[in-house]
C-alpha cells in the first residue's frame, strides 16, 4: 500500500470473506466437484489477479475468463490451473491460447468446424459451449451426431463441455421448469455420449444460482461461482432455495474535501436539481461517475454514512465528486471518510444497485480503474 491508494477513493477488499465464501461455497457441493472461479470483468471489479492469486494459496486451481486478453493476463501474472476462456476468440490469436496454456470455448457449430483447421503448434484445449436454451452461444443440445463428430476429432482436444442457465435466479414456475429442461437437456446429452462410449471430460453447468438452486442429486466436474464467490446477490430479489453464509468483500470508500454552510433556498450542483428548504451542512466528496458510481443514483434518496452516521445523497452526482447533506452529523471535517458500499453500518451493494436501477454485477464491474484496490486479510468487518 503506498501514500496514494487511500488519497482520494478507493475500493477495500477483504480476503478474509474470499476464504470463507469459498469455503461455504465448497460445503454445499458434492466432494467431487471444483470451484472454477469466475474472474472475468476484472473479478467483478474486486481484482482479477489479486483475487486469483489469493485462489491459488487455498487451493483453487480452476478459472474462467470472458475473453483471450483477460486470460493472458492471469497466466502472466503467474496463475497456476486450468483457466477457461468463455468467449468468443478470433482465429488468428488461437496461437496465444495454445502459448499461454488456455482453455478455449467453441463457442458455436461453426466456430468449431474452423478451429479444426489452424495450423498450430500444439492442439487446442477445447470445451464445447451447449446451448440448451439460453440461444445466445452453443452448440445445439440435439444436435448430438455433430458433437460426437467433434469429440473423434484428433485436431483438437476436446476436454470438457458445459453450458449455462438462463433463468436460475426466477421462483417463476414457468421458469424453474426451464431450468430444469436446461438440466435435463444437458444430463441427457451426457448420458448419450457417455453410453455411446465418449469420455466428456469436464462437466459443468451451475452459475451462482445454478449452485443455490439446482444442485440436487447432480455430480458435475465444476460449478461456476460468480457474485457469489464475492458475497454478493445479483440483486435483492433474487430466488434462492439455499442460503449460503457469505460475506461481502467490497467496501467503496472515499474523503470529504469541503464543507459548507448553504442558505436556504440555494440550489446544489448541475441543474440545480436539489433546493435547500432550510439553513444546511453540505460536503463534498471526491468520487463521481467517471468512478463507476452511477449517475442515476442522483436525488434518490441514496445513503452514506461518514462517522458512524447516515447522511444522503443530494444533486446530481459529478464525474469526480458528488455532495451528501451533512446537517444533522456534528464534527464534519475535510479528510473524513465516507463509505458508500460497505458493512459498518452496513449500505449494501444490492441496495445501492437497486436505486441505480440495475443488478450488483452491473455496479461492481464498472467501478473504475482510478479507484485503488486495497486488499486486506484479516477477518473483521471492513
Amino acid at each position: 500500500m503506498n501514500n496514494l491508494d487511500k488519497e482520494r477513493a478507493w475500493v477495500e477488499i477483504n480476503l478474509a470473506s474470499l476464504e470463507e465464501n469459498v469455503r461455504n461455497i465448497q460445503k454445499s457441493i458434492p466432494t467431487s466437484t471444483k470451484i472454477m472461479a469466475i474472474v472475468k470483468a476484472d473479478a467483478y471489479g474486486h481484482g482479477a489477479i489479486e483475487v486469483s492469486k489469493h485462489l491459488n494459496k487455498i487451493g483453487v486451481y480452476d478459472f474462467a475468463v470472458a475473453t483471450l486478453e483477460e486470460g493472458i493476463v492471469l497466466r502472466e501474472n503467474k496463475i497456476k490451473g486450468t483457466i477457461l476462456v468463455l468467449g468468443y476468440i478470433s482465429l488468428p490469436n488461437l496461437r496465444l491460447a495454445v502459448e499461454h496454456d488456455l482453455t478455449i470455448t467453441a463457442v458455436d457449430k461453426e466456430y468449431a468446424h474452423r478451429i479444426l483447421h489452424m495450423p498450430l503448434k500444439k492442439k487446442l484445449k477445447v470445451h464445447l459451449k451447449i446451448n440448451t436454451g439460453m440461444n445466445r452461444l452453443g452448440i445445439s443440445y440435439d444436435d448430438i451426431d455433430f458433437i460426437k463428430e467433434i469429440y473423434k476429432k484428433q485436431e483438437i482436444d476436446v476436454v470438457g463441455m458445459y453450458s449455462h442457465f438462463c433463468v436460475a435466479d426466477s421462483k417463476e414456475a414457468e421458469d424453474i421448469a426451464f431450468s430444469h429442461l436446461q438440466q435435463t437437456r444437458f444430463d441427457t446429452l451426457i448420458k448419450n455420449l457417455k453410453e455411446s462410449g465418449y469420455n466428456v471430460g469436464k462437466t459443468h453447468l451451475q452459475s451462482s444460482y445454478g449452485i443455490l438452486n439446482y444442485n440436487e442429486n447432480r455430480e458435475y466436474s465444476y460449478v461456476r461461482p460468480g457474485n457469489i464467490l464475492y458475497g454478493v446477490d445479483s440483486s435483492k430479489k433474487v430466488y434462492k432455495k439455499t442460503n449460503l453464509p457469505l460475506k461481502s468483500m467490497l467496501s467503496l470508500k472515499a474523503r470529504i474535501t469541503s464543507v459548507k454552510e448553504i442558505e436556504s433556498g440555494e440550489t446544489i450542483s448541475y441543474g440545480r436539481t436539489y433546493k435547500t428548504i432550510e439553513k444546511e451542512k453540505i460536503a463534498t466528496v471526491s468520487i463521481g461517475y467517471a468512478d463507476g458510481y452511477p449517475r442515476e443514483l442522483s436525488n434518490k434518496g441514496v445513503k452514506v454514512v461518514v462517522n458512524n452516521q447516515y447522511a444522503e445523497v443530494i444533486g446530481r452526482i459529478c464525474m469526480d465528486q458528488l455532495m451528501i447533506n451533512v446537517t444533522n452529523i456534528p464534527e464534519i471535517k475535510v479528510g473524513d471518510i465516507v463509505t458508500l458500499i460497505g458493512n459498518i453500518p452496513e449500505i449494501t451493494a444490492e441496495e445501492v444497485a437497486e436505486k441505480a436501477g440495475t443488478i450488483t454485477n452491473e455496479l461492481l464491474c464498472c467501478l473504475g480503474p482510478r479507484l485503488h484496490r486495497v486488499y486486506i486479510s484479516k477477518r473483521e468487518e471492513i
